[in-house]
């Protein structure tokens, strides 16, 4: 019986053992791994170090914002007419001229060919689409199809408190027309119809939108950039003013005549 409790001495020992050491703590004691205190050849202990394993902080490429400061620039270009319809560009001579790699320039050039501004010439770049007067007028029609009667409802159910929280964006239109930049004009006007029409609610309406009104105004072929003046944006801008306060008014008719006569005009 003395064996007997040995045996089962000796078992819990065994047990408790297994318990208390971590299942790799005797693995590395299997594989003949350094005692406590103790280092493998080649390690150092905590705190010591050398310069090559000194950790070398690694700058972080914005390249998503570089690729967007790109595309901005591009569209600029376009609008200013710096960048002409029919002339075909590529991306390492865009890259060149904006101090980057191709590689951003091609992805925004993508964004652009997916907006309709350029296409893609296979070994070559991109081409500015040549647009005419007959592809504008078809914009502005589709535009209107989908504007008016979003507009006329909005005007029959929106409060004069969220309107009002408009008036920025109309007042914005107003001075980048004042400052002859098209560009700029641009950018202010998509963002006052993408505030009235974030109204309805219907993110892929606003989605549709954009991408119509953003088609609507690269240039025309035959250097038609500066086709509309100062005086033409300034016209353009005080038509959102007076849509607004037509919209406030509740009064439907003008909101119609407006919206209609706004496209009409381009």
């Amino acid at each position: 019986m003395k064996g007997v409790g040995r045996d089962v001495d000796r078992a819990v020992r065994e047990a408790v053992a297994d318990v208390r050491v971590p299942p790799q703590a005797r693995a590395s004691e299997m594989r003949g791994a350094p005692a406590q205190g103790e280092h493998a050849p080649g390690e150092h202990a905590r705190g010591e170090h050398t310069h090559s394993e000194v950790p070398i902080p690694r700058p972080v490429v914005q390249r998503a914002s570089v690729r967007g400061q790109i595309l901005d620039a591009l569209r600029t270009a376009l609008m200013a007419g710096e960048l002409r319809p029919g002339d075909v560009y590529s991306a390492p001579a865009l890259g060149e001229r904006f101090g980057v790699s191709a590689t951003p320039v091609r992805e925004a050039m993508q964004q652009l060919a997916l907006e309709g501004a350029v296409e893609v010439v296979p070994n070559r770049g991109f081409r500015v689409v040549e647009r005419g007067a007959r592809e504008l007028a078809e914009l502005a029609e589709v535009r209107a199809l989908i504007e008016v009667p979003v507009m006329v409802r909005l005007a029959r159910t929106v409060s004069v408190e969220r309107w009002a929280e408009l008036r920025p964006l109309a007042e914005a239109t107003v001075r980048a027309a004042a400052s002859g930049c098209r560009a700029a004009y641009a950018e202010s006007d998509r963002a006052f119809h993408r505030g009235v029409l974030g109204l309805s609610g219907n993110e892929q309406l606003v989605q549709i939108a954009e991408d119509l009104h953003r088609r609507s105004q690269w240039p025309l072929v035959g250097g038609a950039a500066s086709s509309r003046g100062r005086g033409d944006l300034v016209a353009d801008a005080g038509e959102h003013v007076a849509l607004l306060d037509a919209l406030m008014a509740r009064d439907v008719d003008v909101v119609r005549g407006l919206v209609g006569g706004h496209f009409a005009g381009g």
